[in-house]
């Protein structure tokens, strides 16, 4: 079975909404105007993308991030790495052509399915309201989480507000950066 891995900034409060600058949200692009950039912050992104083998978006990420991230070096892993996007409205016609493979999840089932094929991680990148209902249908098995020392209140959120039974979460790896930055890397108990 291959892991899934969500992949966030959030702030302190859980907010994940908009932090490279997206249009839309009161406080967007909170990641780069609040905090002092440290590169060895953000080393967690160049090992997700030599240890992923596969992405995994919702449609508005997909919209926001194809556009922009085949051409940039930071993120060249990513270019030929099979990508899924989840959703019931996009179409083939949707697909960039520069970004490498593609495939369009129509389903949690689908997603749970892709999880029991061969192959290594898969990282889910931005895509609050999959995030949502991968965790409340128990698909998530990894969090790889850069909290950055901010309140944003309002602001979609990477946890769901679901009423359920507790999850219990095993940290594995973590870090805390002179820019107040924590990176908290926990596993999912089952």
């Amino acid at each position: 079975m291959r892991t899934l891995i969500s992949s966030a900034f959030i702030s302190l409060d859980g907010v994940m909404e908009a932090p490279g600058g997206e249009p839309g949200y009161r406080n967007s692009g909170w990641t780069f105007k609040n905090i002092e950039f440290l590169p060895e912050a953000f080393e967690i992104k160049g090992r997700e993308q030599k240890e992923a083998s596969a992405m995994l978006l919702g449609r508005t990420s997909y919209e926001a991030f194809s556009p922009v991230w085949p051409g940039m070096e930071d993120f060249a892993d990513y270019k030929e790495m099979p990508k899924y996007v989840v959703s019931t409205t996009l179409t083939e016609d949707d697909l960039v052509s520069n970004w490498g493979e593609t495939s369009i999840l129509r389903s949690l089932d689908e997603v749970a399915a892709l999880k029991e094929t061969e192959g290594g991680p898969i990282i889910v990148h931005g895509s609050a309201t999959l995030n949502l209902a991968l965790s409340d249908a128990g698909l998530i098995d990894r969090y790889h989480l850069l909290v950055f020392p901010l309140l944003l209140g309002a602001g979609k959120r990477l946890f769901s507000a679901t009423d359920k039974d507790a999850q219990k979460l095993k940290l594995v790896e973590h870090e805390a950066y002179a820019n107040g930055l924590q990176l908290n890397i926990l596993d999912v108990v089952r």
